[in-house]
């Protein structure tokens, strides 16, 4: 599963199909536009990133479970960013 995916579907279901029609650039210039969703989620844990980019669209899904943490404040706020500038939120 693409985790960025589940933040950000849109965008994710329009990338695969321009690349389902081999439409190779506008697909490369779609990825360059969603690299900071990915840079965010390399940084981060991935079910971190993935609820609180969920809470931040409004579905009450929660912090992950432990082990792992929630978001940091700095977190939340570059999710919030790279989301803004991607148009899902």
């Amino acid at each position: 599963m693409a985790g960025p995916a589940c933040i950000v579907p849109k965008q994710s279901v329009d990338l695969y199909e321009r690349c389902r029609r081999g439409d190779w650039n506008s697909a490369m210039q779609l990825q360059r536009q969603l690299w900071s969703i990915n840079q965010v989620f390399a940084k981060y844990n991935l079910a971190a990133c993935i609820k609180g980019g969920l809470e931040l669209q409004g579905y009450a899904v929660g912090t992950p479970l432990p082990p792992q943490l929630a978001l940091s404040p700095e977190g939340i706020e570059e999710v919030r960013l790279a989301l803004t500038e991607l148009g899902a939120l």
